[in-house]
């Protein structure tokens, strides 16, 4: 019966969650898959998904399944060719008007989705980023909430670059 209680009083405590690691705004990110580039990267809470920069995008097929071949789209990127097999296709809603009245109905873009591995300070995940041009931000990676959970991550907007240079 003690032992029996002394299990019950375990359960009863509280469930002590490990607390995120906090990061700035932007930080920068390691991409061991595309040739090792160091890129600088937004971290945004208010996104879903990761996006990475990239050029010429082609889907195409390899033994009955998707894949897809880019070009990383920065500006010292070169011509590397990188091919990710697909994990699958997003469709992104892409705001048109704030004024209801006037706005257009936009149809949402699809963007290839890959399993891509980052390595963020010291810790490296695989996460999934869809590819878009982003050429026209100042950061080519974007990391959204689901990415931002996968490294236990907390955001200090007021903070920039507080993790060491990538190490994984």
């Amino acid at each position: 019966m003690k032992s029996l209680l002394a299990l019950l009083s375990l359960l009863a405590l509280p469930v002590m969650a490990a607390e995120p690691t906090l990061y700035g705004r932007y930080e920068y990110i390691a991409l061991p898959e595309i040739g090792g580039q160091v890129l600088k990267a937004k971290m945004d809470t208010g996104a879903l998904t990761a996006s990475l920069s990239a050029k010429d995008i082609e889907t195409f097929k390899r033994d009955g399944e998707d894949w897809v071949r880019f070009r990383l789209g920065t500006k010292d990127a070169g011509n590397q060719v990188y091919e990710h097999k697909v994990a699958r296709i997003s469709k992104i809603k892409t705001r048109s008007e704030e004024d209801e009245e006037d706005s257009e109905v936009v149809a949402p873009t699809k963007r290839p989705v890959v399993d891509l591995e980052l390595c963020l300070g010291h810790v490296k995940r695989t996460v999934e980023v869809n590819l878009t041009d982003r050429s026209s931000f100042n950061y080519p990676l974007l990391i959204g909430a689901k990415a931002l959970r996968e490294f236990g991550a907390a955001v200090n907007p007021a903070r920039r670059f507080t993790a060491d240079k990538p190490d994984c």
